[in-house]
Formats: structure tokens, sequence, C-alpha cells
């Protein structure tokens, strides 16, 4: 997520939470909210999809609540509900108009319109759904209030295309692929009548590299360092086998996969997850130095293995 959209929308930080289920009904319109009058008088100079449109608006331009309209439809498809969107987008400084950040240049940005973001920030969600590929999107946010020794903040605008919409990925419910032999000196892994992999580490020895072994080779997208990944694991350590994470078992038996930046993980999990496929199972063998070290993280200690299903990708 990008930096200053991240601030200003906190919501979308959620773009990462599990999704790819069936898309919910079109809902009626994009919803506009706030003090919408003050965009009356923006002007928007579309540049197409590659370049920042031009903006003009008396300044400075304040509002007394975040504020959010659809300012410029476009003439593609209705947004549905459950889509993931690309979009761009350019913020400035309400007082100066002043380009803040500008992804025009540096690549287009993700959103999921998924509960999460319906709940987490309702305001885009909204405007959103409804809206058409191509539209142009406002939202401006107040100026922080002087405070002691803090002086007072502009407030900020962000405009925003909508590039194009599609549905999002498929989220399996379980590995499904090719299952692969593995070589001989590995651990072992079974699975119980839970459905739950169980590691077995017995006779295994240091590994002097990360090692990353397909157990079932999935025939889905091929995963990116940079993509966030929806997966099912179970963690042990080497020495011993003690289970010390699982997205399987909680304290009542049960959790949900987990969703996450694959960039934003161990390296061993980067590095050993980059380039295989969803719907594959695998085991990796992280030494320490690629896992968290010396000190090690609770009872995650020295070198680490763990079995990953890799159930979706986006």
């Amino acid at each position: 997520m990008r930096r200053l959209l991240a601030i200003l929308i906190p919501g979308l930080l959620l773009l990462t939470a599990c999704g790819g289920g069936e898309a919910a009904a079109p809902e009626p319109s994009s919803q506009s909210a706030g003090d919408v009058a003050k965009f009356d008088t923006l002007k928007i100079s579309d540049n197409g999809d590659q370049k920042a449109p031009g903006l003009e608006f008396p300044k400075p331009l304040e509002v007394s609540e975040p504020t959010v309209k659809e300012v410029t439809e476009g003439n593609g498809d209705v947004i549905r509900a459950g889509q993931v969107v690309e979009m761009a987008y350019v913020a400035v400084d309400g007082k100066t108009g002043k380009t803040l950040e500008d992804t025009y240049t540096s690549g287009s940005q993700p959103i999921e319109l998924n509960d999460d973001l319906k709940q987490g920030s309702a305001l885009i969600y909204n405007v959103v759904v409804g809206a058409k590929v191509g539209s142009q999107i406002a939202f401006a946010a107040p100026g922080k209030a002087a405070s002691e020794g803090t002086a007072a903040g502009s407030s900020q605008l962000v405009v925003f295309k909508l590039l194009s919409a599609k549905d999002a990925p498929k989220v399996l419910d379980k590995p499904e692929g090719d299952a692969v032999t593995p070589p001989a000196g590995l651990p072992t892994v079974k699975v119980n009548d839970q459905g739950i992999p169980e590691i077995s580490v017995a006779g295994v020895k240091a590994p002097k590299a990360l090692i990353s072994q397909d157990l079932i080779k999935g025939k889905g997208a091929v995963v990116k360092a940079s993509d966030t990944l929806t997966v099912n694991y179970v963690g042990v350590t080497l020495a011993g086998g003690k289970k010390f994470d699982s997205s399987y078992e909680d304290s009542f038996g049960h959790k949900e996969p987990a969703s996450f930046a694959l960039s934003g993980v161990i390296k061993g999990w980067t590095q050993g997850l980059a380039g295989k496929t969803v719907g594959s199972r695998v085991l990796l063998v992280i030494p320490k130095d690629l896992a968290y070290g010396d000190a090690g993280q609770g009872e995650a200690k020295g070198d680490l293995v763990f079995v990953v299903d890799i159930l979706g990708t986006k």
C-alpha cells in the first residue's frame, strides 16, 4: 500500500485480508459522503491512464470531515462488490496544491471490495461499488488542528482513477495438484484425521541452506515475492519437533487461513515460496539465519520447519 493513501484512508490497509469468495450482488450506485459541495469547483483535466490528471481548485481547500465523491463518470463496466479494482491516484496539499504522491508514474494499486474494506473504510467502499471503470473519485481529508508545539496541518486531496475491475482470485479450501515424493533425509509429513499436517523431524540433520520442497505441486498462478498470499501452515522446531504455530488450531481447535504480504515475513518464507504455485503444499526447512536468528521469537528458536499450503495469491 502506498504511504500517503494508507495514512489518509487507514481502512485500505485491509486489502491484504483474505478474500476470493463469490462476488456479492451489485450495489446500485456510487455513494458520496461528507462536505461534497467543496468539490463543485474542482476541475480535473484527464491525461489518460499513464499520466496524472491536472487539478484546479480554489485554495485552500478546507473540509470539515472526510469527504468523497465520484466527480467524473467513466464509460466502463459498473464495479461490483467482491471485485478487485486497479486504481491510480495523485495526492496534493489542499493549501498549496503541491503534489505529495503520484502513482501514475510508480504503478497502479489494487483495492479489493470485500467485507473487511466495507467495515474498515466504508467511505471508500461505498463510493467505488457502483461506480464505472474509468471514473475519477475525489477524496479530501481535513487538516490537523494546531496543538501546543505543533503547527496546524493542511487538508489533503486525493483524486484516483478506477482503471479496471475483475473478480477476486479464487481462494482454495485445501491444496490441489499432483503429489510429489520428496527425497530422503527431509522431515516427513502425515495428515491426521482432521486434515491437519503433522511433521516428524526424527533423524533430520540441520540444513546448510534453505530447503523448499513441493509435497503437492499446484497448477495455479506462480507466486511472486511481491504477492499477498492466503495460506494454511504448521511450524515446528527442527530441534525436538515442538510445534510453535499453526493456522489450523487455536485454543478452540480451529483457526482461519492466514493472509499476508510475502515481502513482510521471514526470509525463509519469502525465498522459499516465491516461484511456487497456487494449490501447492510446500515443505520448508529454514536455517535460523533465514528465520529469527540466534535469539529466536517466542518458541520459534533455531532452525525451523514449516508445511505451507498456498491457497491463493494476489
